[in-house]
């Protein structure tokens, strides 16, 4: 584990805070005030997550930001409350669903520019299973996280299905020269 990582005990932490927010968003009830001085150093500092929830092994709902713009605390509680009532792609989770539910924290790196000549050369910098990969063409964007090599492996068809999910053709990435960031995760569930 490197020293920026988390450590067991934080990530135990954080993972309670995230289902803190589940419970409390799904039930419509007031979330408590953060005691943010009562939490690790590492939680109050800006972090950037993505939560992404299942439900018997099957995504639930995920949202998360690139950039760390609040606490980390107030991130991964935020996000869980997101995921479970905000992404479009699922129904909210009902009450009922709540003990069904596993949440899977991922915390990100800064994104970074990645410069790259042509679709060649963006394929051998990409890492499968290492970077997670945000594409932009003017104000449209799209991102993977690192844990989706895992159902796309090949960087063809990883970046085909990323343009797709910004709204564009799938070979868009090998006609055009997008913006394109890499950053990666320290993923941790449940």
């Amino acid at each position: 584990m490197s020293e920026d990582q988390l450590t067991p005990e934080e990530r135990i932490a954080l993972l309670a805070l995230a289902r803190q927010g589940l419970e409390f968003g799904v039930r419509g009830e007031p979330m408590p005030a953060l005691a943010l001085d009562e939490l690790p150093a590492r939680f109050r500092e800006p972090g950037a997550t993505f939560v992404t929830l299942t439900k018997a092994g099957q995504l639930r709902g995920c949202i998360g930001t690139l950039e760390p713009y609040r606490s980390l605390a107030d991130d991964a509680r935020e996000h869980a409350i997101a995921a479970a009532l905000n992404d479009y792609r699922f129904p909210r989770v009902q009450p009922e669903e709540i003990s069904q539910i596993d949440i899977e924290i991922s915390r990100l790196t800064v994104p970074k520019p990645l410069e790259y000549d042509g679709p060649d050369d963006l394929l051998a910098k990409i890492r499968p299973g290492v970077d997670g990969l945000v594409v932009r063409e003017g104000s449209r964007r799209a991102t993977f996280l690192p844990q989706v090599w895992e159902k796309l492996p090949d960087p063809v068809d990883f970046l085909n299905h990323l343009c797709q999910k910004m709204g564009r053709q799938p070979d868009l990435w090998r006609r055009k020269q997008l913006e394109v960031e890499i950053y990666q995760v320290e993923e941790f569930h449940e």
